[in-house]
């Protein structure tokens, strides 16, 4: 992307962080900062400015670097996100709250459900580029568990708010989950050559070791069950004839799916 750089920092054993860097002013912000160290260390490396901690939601494998980095950082850092159980915050945010990174526009995402605090942070550059940063809501070819929501509420996340976005959108994750998401969708629909050309492009990227992120919006829309719960093929899978029950029934059936 010209407008804009994503530059992604594994973490932990599958966590993704993200450095967000606006390339007109060099400022930037770090999604999900769970290992402090890391992100310093690669703030100093790409010599940029780093104003702003975008936290999705409050587990401790997104938000447990939020306290330390705040006190190692040599200057105040603005940390938003939309659940009080978050370290450090002291920007709270809900739907379509807005603010920027040097010329980026950042909007927020209400998302609960995983989390009953979760935000989805959605970012236009001026020259039309855009991401989501999407945590443990949307995943490539899945979705979060539903711990503290219920099935309309990731309806409401995924097919309404997320599906919305332009089709171009490229989709952050929160996890490299990609291969095991892969494998539901594909029991879930066996004949989508989307999924079984996306599982082949995977398994020779985690072959060499690097991320299958970012998807986009369009692509989840082709491949990801959670977001296909309007389609015949997928509520035949469900034995339901509505897009929220088959919600339920296919996030009850991959909570117990052994690939």
């Amino acid at each position: 992307m010209s407008a804009m750089q994503v530059k992604i920092l594994p973490a932990l054993e599958d966590n993704y962080m993200y450095l967000i860097i606006d390339r007109a002013t060099r400022e930037a912000a770090i999604v999900d900062p769970v290992d402090a160290e890391s992100v310093i260390l690669n703030v100093q490396k790409e010599e940029v400015n780093l104003t702003k901690v975008l936290t999705t939601h409050h587990h401790w494998d997104h938000a447990g670097g939020n306290e330390k980095l705040v006190k190692m950082f040599r200057a105040p850092l603005q940390v938003f996100g939309g659940d009080d159980r978050i370290g450090a915050l002291n920007v709270k945010v809900t739907q379509d709250d807005t603010f920027n990174i040097g010329s980026l526009t950042v909007r927020c995402l209400f998302t609960p459900c995983h989390t009953s605090g979760h935000i989805c942070y959605y970012i236009e550059a001026p020259n039309g580029d855009r991401v989501v940063f999407t945590g443990d809501t949307l995943f490539q070819g899945g979705c979060g568990r539903f711990f503290e929501g219920t099935p309309d509420q990731m309806y409401t996340a995924l097919c309404v708010k997320l599906a919305s976005l332009p089709d171009e959108t490229k989709v952050f994750c929160g996890h490299e989950y990609t291969l095991q998401n892969m494998a539901f969708a594909r029991h879930v629909e066996p004949k989508n050559n989307a999924i079984l050309r996306r599982i082949e492009w995977a398994r020779l990227q985690r072959a060499a070791q690097t991320p299958t992120v970012p998807s986009t919006i369009g692509e989840e829309k082709m491949w990801n069950p959670f977001m296909r719960v309007h389609e015949t093929s997928v509520q035949q899978h469900a034995g339901e004839k509505d897009p929220i029950r088959t919600m339920r029934s296919l996030r009850k059936e991959k909570d117990n799916f052994k690939a």
